[in-house]
């Protein structure tokens, strides 16, 4: 007579292989958001060095910098996360719709509510953790900074990043994120909403 063997997992070994894989998803998930995260970040990267390039382009051909989206010809694609701002005051992009209406009196480029409808906080102006406001100095306009804000992960906090014609000593308030010195037409991150 044969002897039937069993196989099978003890009820010990199974809990074992439960906590192993609810230690793993512990430290993957935050990583995992965290990166998610960083990579939404590379939009604002992108568009500040469109618009420093646009505004160099301009300055080139008019001896100044504008605070105008139409006129220095910064239009960034659809489904932004962001606002962009070239200035602190006036009136921005609409993108609430699935047409946008084109004019040259934009100060800035509002973030992409038709597609993301909850990210309307981002497309109220602030100057930035550090201290940096949108705008133009100089007569001629000389100098230029841009801002870019928006709400890439779930809480109130905005990313803020900014980008200058000229380079910068970063200063500012408890949640200035950026790095101390920053050169002229590198994006900097004045407060950083993934490590907060």
């Amino acid at each position: 007579m044969k002897k039937l063997v069993q196989k099978g997992f003890t009820l010990i070994e199974l809990m074992i292989v439960v906590a192993i894989i609810g230690i793993l998803a512990a430290i993957a998930i935050p990583n995992f958001i965290k990166f998610q995260a960083r990579s939404k970040q590379s939009e604002a990267k992108a568009n500040l060095k469109a618009v420093f390039t646009a505004q160099k382009a301009f300055f080139q051909e008019k001896d100044r910098f504008s605070t105008l989206t139409g006129e220095v010809g910064f239009e960034p694609e659809r489904n932004n996360r962001y606002a962009y701002f070239l200035t602190n005051t006036g009136t921005l992009e609409d993108r609430s719709t699935s047409v946008i209406t084109q004019a040259t009196t934009y100060t800035g480029i509002a973030v992409d509510t038709f597609k993301y409808s909850g990210a309307t906080a981002a497309n109220t102006y602030a100057n930035t953790a550090c201290s940096q406001v949108a705008g133009t100095t100089g007569t001629p306009a000389t100098v230029f900074v841009a801002i870019a804000q928006g709400n890439i992960d779930a809480d109130t906090t905005l990313d803020q990043w900014s980008i200058s014609s000229d380079s910068r000593t970063m200063a500012g308030g408890a949640n200035c994120t950026a790095d101390a010195n920053n050169p002229s037409g590198e994006p900097a991150n004045d407060q950083n909403d993934v490590n907060l």
